[in-house]
């Protein structure tokens, strides 16, 4: 008896999600026929609180401006990627009331997670001709790039030209960047490497640096050779802030690290003894052979569990202009999606930078992220 309750209660939970994400689906796909002010007046006429959750800090920022503006009460969570998506799945699978909206990066678990109903796609029509097609489905809201940084205080880091470079045995505990093992972006980087475009480009630029063909000796391909002995020449910061600090100190002398672009902006941060490697190969076109970092996305998407469905589309619309993209917009580093917005004044287009580093593929990631993880783990113990 006992057994039978558990499966009725189990199949009912079920049919409860499944009726909440057809729902909500269904309100995504009929909001993409309504006008700015319909959009307006379905999210006014919504109850409850408007929750999102982000693994952004700016998000709840952005979120208190909507809330004036619309005059909606929100409430804004700043949580890691992992802590979402787990988040989901339980509020979701146990039908409770949870988040509405999320903006978070990870693209190979986002991908599991629309495959599997936990997530809804929404692009506002307003925006299809100012969004890349390449970044409507899934929606990126805006690209962040890591970039290698060295300190400049003396002549110990010479300009980095070529990242085979950073192999070297003067190097070795000099680069600094997170552990892939708690960032994930980081671990996606080193993933991407292994790629057939990306390990040939390694393969290229060794040869180039070294002046012979690389051998590969047990390693599958010069992605997994370099990601070997960068990590190798590496040690580990707690945070992007404490390792932009860090190699901004005129004790850090010879040290570089791979770290966001917009840390140059904190006031803990000594930006005048730091140089951007991108910048300091101008002669070469704004690059590092073959890369200078990577740029990764941040999505914005609806909760197949929302309980404000319009809202959510509302804020999502909100965030891909001027004023909702205004908390990241005002530091560089942070690239809009949204082509009729230009980066901060100093900064370069997302056109150079997708052109100069390493950027996501979330199918190429998901499919190869546990053979690619092992590998750097062995590197890491």
């Amino acid at each position: 008896m006992k057994k039978l309750l558990a499966l009725l209660l189990a199949s009912m939970m079920l049919l409860s999600m499944t009726a909440v994400f057809a729902d909500v689906a269904q309100d995504v796909e009929s909001a993409k026929e309504l006008t700015h002010e319909e959009l307006v007046q379905k999210a006014k006429a919504e109850e409850g609180t408007f929750i999102v959750y982000g693994n952004t800090s700016r998000i709840t920022t952005a979120l208190e401006d909507f809330s004036k503006l619309y005059d909606i009460p929100g409430e804004g969570n700043n949580l890691k990627d992992a802590e979402i998506y787990t988040k989901l799945e339980i509020e979701i699978d146990g039908s409770a009331k949870g988040a509405d909206m999320v903006m978070i990066q990870d693209g190979a678990s986002l991908i599991y997670m629309l495959n599997n109903d936990y997530l809804v796609n929404y692009l506002p029509a307003a925006l299809a001709g100012s969004v890349a097609e390449d970044d409507q489905n899934p929606l990126v809201q805006q690209y962040i790039n890591k970039l290698f940084i060295y300190s400049n205080i003396d002549d110990k880091v010479a300009p980095i030209k070529n990242v085979w470079a950073l192999t070297e045995p003067a190097m070795k505990g000099n680069v600094i960047f997170k552990n892939p093992e708690t960032e994930q972006v980081n671990m996606n980087f080193l993933v991407m490497l292994t790629s057939d475009d990306w390990s040939d480009k390694l393969a290229d630029a060794y040869k180039s640096y070294f002046g012979k063909d690389i051998e590969l000796g047990d390693f599958k391909n010069a992605g997994y050779k370099w990601i070997a002995e960068f990590l190798s020449n590496s040690v580990f910061g707690s945070s992007d802030t404490s390792i932009a600090e860090e190699i901004s100190q005129t004790t850090a002398s010879g040290k570089i690290g791979l770290f966001v672009l917009s840390k140059l902006r904190s006031s803990s941060v000594l930006a005048d003894n730091l140089t951007v490697a991108q910048y300091d190969a101008s002669e070469n076109n704004y690059t590092v052979e073959p890369f200078s970092g990577f740029i990764y996305p941040m999505y914005a998407l609806v909760s197949s569990g929302a309980t404000r469905p319009y809202t959510a589309m509302l804020f999502i619309e909100y965030l891909m202009g001027a004023e909702g993209f205004a908390p990241w917009g005002k530091s560089i580093g942070a690239y809009s999606t949204n082509q009729d917005l230009v980066p901060l004044e100093g900064d370069l287009p997302i056109s150079v930078w997708k052109d100069s580093l390493v950027v996501e593929n979330p199918a190429y990631i998901l499919e190869n992220y546990e053979d690619v993880s092992t590998f750097v783990t062995k590197y890491l113990q």
